[in-house]
């Protein structure tokens, strides 16, 4: 690893631990030439994902763009940042557990409904209706039947 102070190419490990849940590995280095430490994180490589989205493009799958529609569709209720961010973990999870690595969008969006319907019904139908594009009334009006008839 390469000292970011020096430029010198060795160092060596002072200390490592788990990190992220045990998904990555912290660990201290010490520079071998002028001895001044810093930190490093090894973290398991994974294939990225790519999103097809409803016009036929391609694109890779960002986390953060999930979780931005999430935030958005549960603005002003009380869903916890904490929560959302587990659900985002959770459905990049499944996604890298599929193998599968093109996503068709749709399949993201109902991972993302199915999960917002259990924490904030208001949240899962301002998702649902930017998502499945509403066309008029009658269409919001269905949807909030199935979701009345499911209690």
């Amino acid at each position: 690893m390469r000292c970011p102070f020096c430029a010198h190419p060795e160092s060596k490990v002072v200390d490592s631990r788990p990190s992220d849940e045990g998904s990555s590995i912290r660990r201290r280095r010490e520079c071998l030439a002028c001895h001044k430490r810093f930190t490093t994180y090894e973290t398991m490589e994974s294939l990225p994902l790519m999103v097809i989205k409803k016009d036929g493009s391609r694109q890779t799958f960002d986390k953060t763009k999930l979780l931005n529609g999430m935030i958005r569709a549960c603005e002003k209720r009380p869903v916890a940042f904490a929560t959302l961010e587990d659900m985002a973990n959770e459905i990049e999870q499944v996604l890298q557990n599929d193998m599968d690595r093109e996503i068709p969008s749709a399949r993201i969006g109902e991972l993302v409904m199915e999960r917002l319907k259990k924490v904030d019904e208001v949240a899962y139908v301002r998702f649902a209706s930017v998502y499945r594009q509403f066309k008029d009334i009658s269409t919001f009006m269905e949807e909030l039947n199935k979701l009345l008839a499911e209690k």
